[in-house]
């Protein structure tokens, strides 16, 4: 059984940085792709980045491009979600989550199964 285990979340002030990482042990195989989502109280969950494992290829929100990066330690099995310049409106419970069902990676949550259980993410401004 596949588990994904996100850390790195915390409270920074606006154009600070923070960086996630989430870890995944158990299943026998790589999922086609690991992506991050972020909810904010009161809104609907959104996709902000993912990556194809196998080539690394990236795919970016647009209310991130440019600011945030993510990437991946295939060794250690973690995806990590790199974040600077950030504003309040990044606030938010971030998660991270594996598809192993889709050919081409996008940022639809209906994607994508399991899920970790998200760290929080608070930006003052």
């Amino acid at each position: 059984q596949v588990q994904l285990v996100e850390s790195g979340g915390g409270s920074v002030q606006a154009g600070g940085s923070l960086r996630l990482a989430c870890v995944r042990s158990g299943g026998s195989s790589s999922p086609r792709c690991m992506a991050w989502f972020r909810q904010a109280p009161g809104k609907e969950r959104e996709g902000v980045a993912t990556v194809y494992t196998g080539n690394g290829i990236t795919i970016y929100a647009d209310s991130v491009k440019g600011r945030f990066t993510v990437s991946q330690d295939k060794a250690k099995n973690t995806v990590y979600l790199q974040m600077n310049s950030l504003k309040a409106e990044d606030t938010g419970m971030y998660y991270c989550a594996a598809s192993y069902s889709i050919l081409f990676c996008d940022l639809r949550s209906s994607h994508y199964s399991p899920w970790g259980q998200g760290t929080q993410v608070t930006v003052s401004s």
